[in-house]
């Protein structure tokens, strides 16, 4: 059974990314330097339950990567081109590629977890069957040695 420490901490990693989904969508769309925009979010958002030291990492880390980010995962959709693709589900496939890739204490059903649930609050219809089905062959190919050792073939679906 956790502790409560442990979902408190949870909650506001949770949050972090809730709001870096928006932070995300604001930048792809105005293109505003990622400082300004977090500025923005701090001064309109209590972030007293928000792990406010990951909402900076991911609004500043994930533009500065981005390019090698997407070539992560572009291999990865079918019939698609990252162009075609709305905002929400460019920031949720950045954010979660990120995390596979840089954030291994994060273990990768969290990440794919995390990137459904915001999928199917802020994107299109069924979307977060795209994001699943992305995100998906990502852990298999960036997290071999974890799914390996946890014996799964990988997360389907969202607990």
């Amino acid at each position: 059974m956790s502790r409560p420490a442990d979902r408190q901490f949870a909650a506001k990693r949770r949050q972090a990314r809730h709001y870096a989904v928006q932070a995300l969508y604001q930048w792809l769309l105005a293109d505003s330097p990622p400082a300004d925009i977090e500025a923005e979010f701090r001064e309109e958002y209590d972030f007293n339950k928000v792990d406010g030291e990951y909402f900076h990492i991911l609004v500043h880390q994930v533009p500065a990567r981005l390019p090698a980010i997407e070539s992560i995962y572009t291999p990865f959709m079918v019939a698609r081109a990252v162009q075609e693709l709305g905002p929400v589900e460019r920031a949720l496939l950045a954010i979660g590629t990120f995390e596979l890739q840089e954030r291994t204490e994060i273990p990768y059903k969290v990440v794919i977890s995390e990137a459904v649930l915001l999928a199917k609050k802020f994107g299109a219809q069924d979307s977060h069957k795209f994001i699943n089905g992305v995100l998906d062959p990502v852990a298999r190919s960036v997290r071999q040695g974890e799914i390996k050792l946890t014996g799964a073939a990988g997360a389907r679906s969202c607990p």
